[in-house]
Formats: structure tokens, sequence, C-alpha cells
């Protein structure tokens, strides 16, 4: 297993790929397969996001780009800009990860949450697509102290003394 310790800005070569839907690019600690189909185990800052095209380091020196798997998503469109507006807030107001763009939003699927947007008037799509969702405000997510805490089945990775790896 090669262990992923360092986020590298997005531009510049890469030796692997790894593709992950948003749920699992939030996670700091986790074990994943490449594209390659060579194991992983990512060991990142708390707290870290991934993004499509983010690039990563292993202690081994490999790079691996981060790749937005498709995943189930609702598009929500309307020709009336107040509603995708009444529509954020009402998202906003419950935690929603939300991708904006120019005339739409971007959810991950759920069914209590696209029944409440046709109720709204919108227009609401099923899809598979990349996920992308704002990052907050302050640049990064949150957790809430109820939220269950993240659990790993991979440690840290130790250099020995005197190692030159």
């Amino acid at each position: 297993m090669i262990y992923l310790t360092e986020q590298l800005d997005s531009q510049g070569p890469h030796d692997d790929m790894l593709v992950l839907p948003f749920e699992r690019r939030q996670k700091s600690r986790l074990r994943v397969n490449l594209e390659s189909g060579r194991v992983a185990g990512l060991f990142l800052p708390r707290g870290t996001v991934l993004r499509g095209g983010d690039r990563l380091k292993a202690q081994d020196g490999t790079l691996v780009r981060v790749v937005a798997a498709e995943e189930s998503v609702i598009m929500v469109t309307s020709d009336q800009p107040i509603q995708l507006t009444r529509a954020a807030y009402h998202l906003g107001n419950r935690h929603v990860p939300l991708e904006i763009g120019d005339g739409w939003l971007k959810l991950e699927m759920d069914h209590v949450l696209q029944d409440m947007l046709v109720g709204m008037g919108l227009q609401v799509d099923m899809k598979q697509s990349a996920f992308e969702p704002e990052s907050g405000a302050y640049g990064g997510g949150h957790r809430h102290a109820h939220e269950q805490q993240e659990t790993t089945s991979i440690r840290a990775p130790h250099k020995q003394r005197g190692s030159h790896d």
C-alpha cells in the first residue's frame, strides 16, 4: 500500500488516478483503490476536501490526480431566479451540500428533498454527474458535534529513524 500524504496544486503530471464521489472526497483517512488497481491509503490533514483535478503525492513519490466520480444528483432549474434563490435558502437551512451554477442548483439524490423542490414549483431532473458543491463561506465544510466521527481502518504511515524512503 502507498500512502497519499500531500496535496499539491492541480497543475502538473500524474502517474495514476483516484476516482471518488463527493462523500468519499471529504474523508482524510481512507483506504482506496487507484485506477491502476494499486491500493492506497489517504492520510491527509483533517478537514481536507478533495476536488476533481487535485493532485496528491505519495510518500514514494507517486503523483495521483483526483477525479470527481459521476454520481446520482438532482439538477434543479427554473426560469424564475427568485425560485432558485428560495430553494438555495431552504436547502442551506438543512445544511445540504449544494453546487450552484448560472440558472441551476445541483445536489445529491434525496427523494424527500426532490419532493420538496417539486412542491416549490421547480424543474427537477435526476442525472449522473460529477458533484462539486460549494466549499462554504469560510473555505471548508464544517461538522456538528452530533455528527458521527469518521472511522478508518488505516494507520498513520511511520518513517523509521534513519529511513530514506
